[in-house]
């Protein structure tokens, strides 16, 4: 039987509405990535990450208690926090990175999380934290920052629960000073103290420890033990921690006088990316909040250099310095690109917010830019990242219908202490599990692999941890960005 035109025309409606392109499996009705989903991941990750003695409500059934001795050697508690990696080391300075960025997230978009997901970010922050708390205030004047030999650490492929490799403890202090951890840690510390239930506490610290930057100068990495240092040496200097750790304070108490402190540091340099070494973006935009959003004047001088930063990636401006995959993806480094690309997709979805609700546009040069603009292309880089790109890969694990199965992660790459609980031994670790060629025994939901390189190439090897490797630091950025599309493209 032909149908008549008007019910066809309606069959052709209907299927038009609810065709998608589907590049990884959870794209929704409307054509866009299942963000909500996404994001619920992005979080979850976090607790495949926890060192520490794990709570009852631990969801990741595939990790268990470790570093349960952490600080021993210097008679302190340093349980729990993250590992910041696929290693089995605790960073300290990415960690207070990560945390500030976490906590930035739930800051800007914890209105758009519903119910058990904004307990899981809010418990995300806060085992950071904790970790962080007790680090700056375990012994007067001393600030400790890693806890683990991570030369020793790198010899071993051993899941967290055996591990053996010293657990060398770091710190820095008036003769050894590091201005770099000691200002990201008072950032994280003042971002997470939006959390209501110890913000006092972690205010008071964050105050102490800014002052400990401030007074003392210096790069960790000169002074910290060499094994530390050389993995996370600030090359970007000090003055952007100064900077960032300022503004963060600055933010959560109101203090004038770091306003006169942020307009004394002269940290006037452009920048092109974001992440945990380099924060003057990042500064530039939260300032720029209080210029754009409370008409805050004496900020503008930042609110201009973060549309520099903006006229600098977008890649139809006439400024831009940022290089593009064939495939559209952001790419700084050809180790873990993605970090870089889910900071700057944050900052844009951040700045765009600003711009949105004070009706701010600007020019790059030509060009004019609104707050339309910079969501664009934060969500090109995020859908990317979830599917849409020439490999048709989701480059976050258990998100969609192709993801990686061999990511370099110690504790995702070797069965689980509940279906192997004989331990595992160093060596015997990289012979039995690092080099096997199959997928990955445990699913590590949500985490963002290091990602493709400048031709979107994959080759998706356990051994290539600047592709395959995942890092707190890129999905912390992610989940503000994948909170903000989930609000805005609801199913």
């Amino acid at each position: 039987m032909s149908p008549s035109s008007s019910s066809w025309r309606a069959l052709v409606l209907v299927a038009a509405v609810l065709s998608v392109v589907s590049f990884s499996g959870h794209v929704l009705a409307a054509g866009h990535p299942d963000y909500a989903d996404a994001l619920a991941k992005s979080i979850l990750f976090f607790q495949g990450q926890r060192s520490g003695r794990l709570p009852p409500d631990q969801a990741v059934k595939w990790r268990s208690n470790s570093g349960l001795s952490d600080g021993s050697p210097a008679n302190v508690d340093l349980t729990g926090g993250y590992y910041d990696g696929g290693d089995n080391v605790k960073f300290g300075f990415p960690m207070a990175f990560t945390t500030t960025m976490l906590s930035w997230g739930v800051v800007e978009y914890g209105g758009r999380m519903r119910g058990r997901v904004l307990r899981d970010a809010r418990d995300a922050v806060r085992w950071a934290a904790d970790y962080l708390l007790r680090a700056a205030t375990a012994t007067p004047g001393v600030l400790y920052v890693g806890v683990g030999d991570p030369d020793a650490d790198h010899r071993c492929w051993e899941r967290p629960e055996d591990m053996d490799t010293p657990r060398t403890v770091y710190s820095v202090s008036a003769s050894s000073p590091g201005s770099d951890v000691a200002a990201e840690t008072a950032a994280a510390l003042a971002a997470a103290a939006a959390d209501p239930g110890y913000s006092r506490r972690l205010l008071a610290a964050a105050r102490d420890v800014m002052a400990f930057a401030v007074r003392h100068q210096g790069k960790y990495s000169d002074h910290v033990g060499g094994d530390v240092g050389a993995y996370y040496a600030s090359y970007s200097g000090y003055q952007d921690e100064l900077l960032w750790g300022s503004a963060w304070l600055l933010w959560a108490t109101r203090d004038a006088s770091y306003l006169d402190y942020l307009a004394s540091l002269g940290a006037n340099d452009g920048v092109d990316m974001f992440s945990w070494d380099n924060k003057l973006a990042g500064a530039r935009v939260l300032l720029s909040r209080r210029a754009l959003v409370n008409g805050d004047r004496r900020l503008d001088a930042f609110r201009r250099q973060a549309e520099d930063f903006v006229c600098r990636i977008l890649p139809a401006s006439p400024s831009s310095t940022t290089q593009y995959t064939p495939g559209g993806m952001m790419y700084k480094s050809g180790h873990a690109n993605l970090q870089y690309v889910t900071s700057a997709s944050f900052l844009l979805t951040t700045f765009a917010k600003y711009m949105a609700v004070s009706n701010h546009t600007f020019s790059c040069q030509s060009l004019p830019i609104t707050a339309k603009t910079l969501r664009a292309l934060a969500r090109k880089q995020v859908d990317y990242i979830l599917g849409a790109n020439p490999q048709g890969m989701s480059y976050m694990v258990g998100y969609g219908a192709r993801f990686p199965q061999r990511i370099h992660h110690r504790g995702a790459s070797m069965p689980s202490v509940a279906a192997h609980p004989a331990h595992i031994g160093c060596q015997e670790g990289f012979s039995g599990y690092f080099n096997a060629g199959g997928a990955n025994p445990n699913v590590h939901t949500g985490a963002v692999v290091g990602g493709p390189d400048q031709h979107d190439a994959f080759p998706d090897e356990r051994g290539d941890y600047d592709r395959s490797e995942p890092t707190t630091y890129t999905n912390a950025a992610l989940v503000g960005c994948l909170a903000y599309f989930a609000g805005s493209y609801k199913s």
